[in-house]
């Protein structure tokens, strides 16, 4: 990078060198993140605890977030895009998003146990069901940022969306039900 080049520089005593404009306000901006974000974080895990009025469904939801920083990666490095402070602002609205998704599967495969759905089927229903919802909602996403991707500010941020969300459906759509499985202890009925 340029900067690390400027800052090589040797500059005379009592010189110093500091960065101003737009690197200044995103990291600043950055500090702010850090100091407000894990509020956000907790905020949402417990309004997560209290819909559902379990934790099980809270990690259910919650630990499939984490994968959704593959599909982001494989954006960046497919656009030679930087992890920049657009990107990590649309990595915090696709948290969002993938939660939302999340809560419908999940929600509806609780419904469908209370209903007296066998628990197999019901999952396999709920994920059958919500799966065109969660599409159309990703796909309109998607397209609705696609025109970012040639603004050089909101690239980043264009790019984590889109993939990380392409990703994030996949894993609503799979890893969620097996995530309900798994929590829930529920086994394929034997035939």
């Amino acid at each position: 990078m340029i900067r690390t080049d400027i800052e090589s520089i040797p500059l005379p005593v009592g010189y110093e060198l500091e960065w101003f404009g737009e690197y200044k306000q995103a990291k600043e901006a950055d500090e702010g993140l850090k100091i407000s974000a894990p509020y956000g974080f907790t905020a949402m895990i417990l309004a997560v605890v209290f819909m559902f009025n379990g934790i099980r469904q809270a990690l259910v939801i919650w630990f499939t977030v984490p994968l959704a920083v593959c599909g982001v990666a494989v954006g960046l490095v497919v656009f030679q895009t930087p992890f920049e402070f657009m990107a990590t602002l649309g990595f915090l609205s696709l948290i969002g998003m993938m939660v939302k998704n999340a809560i419908v599967l999940v929600d509806q495969a609780d419904k469908e146990i209370l209903a007296g759905t066998q628990p197999y089927e019901a999952i396999i229903s709920a994920a059958m069901s919500r799966a065109r919802p969660v599409i159309l909602g990703a796909a309109t996403t998607i397209l609705g940022v696609a025109p970012l991707l040639v603004d050089p500010f909101f690239k980043s941020m264009a790019v984590t969306i889109m993939f990380g969300l392409l990703f994030a459906t996949a894993l609503t759509l799979i890893v969620i039900p097996l995530n309900y499985a798994l929590f829930f202890r529920i086994k394929s009925p034997v035939r």
